[in-house]
């Protein structure tokens, strides 16, 4: 599959493949919020964000950032080649469960370790996420957990046809 043509950035956006492979890990600046289930569930000035060539970010809040009783230990697992095994957990927000919307990496690999006690969540289930008071698009596709914000650029891994990206 040949690689798509990356879209020229403008003025204070990146392009997604500017992004390294393997992935960097980066401290976010801006205020990072998730909603679901009608309440805030996690507000933060400590997020991390990993990029990854072709993938909006995926931003990892601190734990002890939600509220209590938002993470509850799901079941499943799944192992990333650069940041290691991978645990599942049900977000809950007001009512309302999302089974397995959030994963973090409790012993990750060497250079990622900094997300050890951080947690990322599909923005897709949630009422709303945002990072600098903006509210995020998922990543297309279902699969991949980045946030899409107007600071970036794409094509985004995760559309039709990119499974070879």
């Amino acid at each position: 599959m040949h690689r798509p043509r990356p879209v020229v950035p403008a003025s204070g956006q990146e392009s997604v493949w500017d992004y390294p492979r393997p992935p960097r890990v980066e401290q976010v600046l801006e205020r990072v919020t998730i909603r679901f289930g009608g309440e805030l569930i996690a507000e933060t000035e400590r997020a991390m964000r990993v990029l990854e060539t072709s993938h909006p970010p995926v931003y990892y809040l601190p734990i002890d950032d939600f509220i209590d009783g938002a993470l509850v230990d799901a079941a499943g697992s799944s192992f990333c080649e650069f940041k290691g095994a991978a645990r599942y957990l049900d977000v809950h927000g007001g009512r309302l469960v999302a089974a397995g919307a959030a994963w973090n990496y409790p012993n990750p690999t060497s250079g990622f370790e900094t997300l050890a006690d951080r947690v990322a969540v599909y923005a897709g289930p949630m009422d709303e996420c945002t990072v600098g008071g903006e509210v995020v698009v998922p990543q297309p596709g279902g699969f991949y957990g980045g946030w899409v914000t107007s600071s970036i650029v794409g094509p985004f891994k995760g559309v039709p046809g990119s499974m070879g990206w």
